[in-house]
């Protein structure tokens, strides 16, 4: 469907019935990154699936400042009123999970439970965010320049793939497929906009998020292996998982475990109301989209 909030047409995928669980994908990914979960997903729960500003077939607007964290905050609490949705899980994956911790800080009373996968809460350091900035803005530049068919070669070549190369190719060639339907314009501007650089570092703010969470990270995923402890210390109400035989795309690599997980956490923070456990997923569920990282850090 298609939701007009702020003057912006999202395009959102609901599914299933239930508590409501809102589903926010990493960077070059959308909604149809979570396709290959939604059976055992919305099985219990009314899945939310937005593609995020500039991603998919959401629009893109032309000011990087449209693609602002608190700006994006402001759309998807737009989109829950829109779909009569008071309160939601909320599950976000990289990007998506940093997105994610500004909506649990801006509105925790809308936020029942937290899954953060692969997500960090910025950068604290002011020269270590400055120079994210530049590399953020010179990325920028070459989308708009070379073109989405050029970024996804450049980006494929990336350290953190080297755990994706497991996986069967029609499993990488749906995520290949999924970026280059991306628009530069909005690539571009979501680095400019919502980079991990350019946003509010929150980790000072960690002691505030006061729903529980789930910190999840892949074994493989060094970097974000190591923050899941560093954030858990500071958050109230954290629980942590890290998945075997995983890298930074937990959901794409161990999709069976990553459900597990997830269903188990929010059976915990959702009361009597589930039903049984669903079917185990299909073997090489065909993932649409993810969003790996440089210098073991997300954008």
């Amino acid at each position: 469907m298609r939701i007009l909030v702020n003057g912006v047409t999202y395009r959102v995928q609901v599914a299933g019935e239930g508590p409501p669980l809102l589903l926010l994908h990493g960077f070059t990914g959308s909604g149809d990154t979570w396709a290959p979960l939604l059976p055992a997903l919305a099985a219990q729960y009314r899945t939310v699936a937005p593609d995020l500003l500039g991603h998919g077939e959401t629009d893109a607007p032309t000011d990087p400042g449209r693609y602002r964290m608190e700006r994006c905050v402001e759309d998807l609490l737009g989109l829950l009123d829109a779909l009569g949705i008071r309160r939601s899980h909320v599950l976000g994956y990289s990007m998506g999970g940093r997105v994610a911790l500004h909506l649990a800080l801006a509105a925790p009373e809308r936020v029942r439970s937290l899954v953060l996968v692969g997500a960090s809460p910025g950068i604290a350091d002011a020269a270590e965010r400055a120079a994210r900035i530049k590399q953020d803005e010179e990325l920028a530049a070459f989308i708009e320049r070379e073109g989405v068919a050029a970024f996804v070669q450049r980006w494929e070549q990336l350290p953190l793939f080297a755990t994706q190369q497991r996986l069967p190719e029609s499993v990488r060639a749906a995520i290949r497929a999924q970026r280059l339907r991306q628009r530069p314009e909005g690539l571009a501007n979501s680095l400019r906009g919502m980079g991990a650089g350019a946003q509010e570092p929150l980790v000072e703010r960690l002691g505030q998020v006061s729903m529980p969470c789930l910190l999840m990270a892949g074994e493989l995923d060094e970097k974000y292996r190591r923050l899941v402890g560093e954030m858990a210390a500071r958050m109230p109400r954290a629980e942590t998982a890290i998945v075997a035989g995983a890298g930074h795309a937990v959901h794409v690599e161990q999709p069976q475990a990553f459900v597990e997980q997830v269903l188990a956490f929010l059976h915990r923070h959702n009361g009597p109301e589930h039903g049984p456990a669903p079917a185990p997923l299909p073997a090489a569920a065909g993932f649409q989209g993810d969003s790996q990282k440089d210098s073991q850090e997300e954008r």
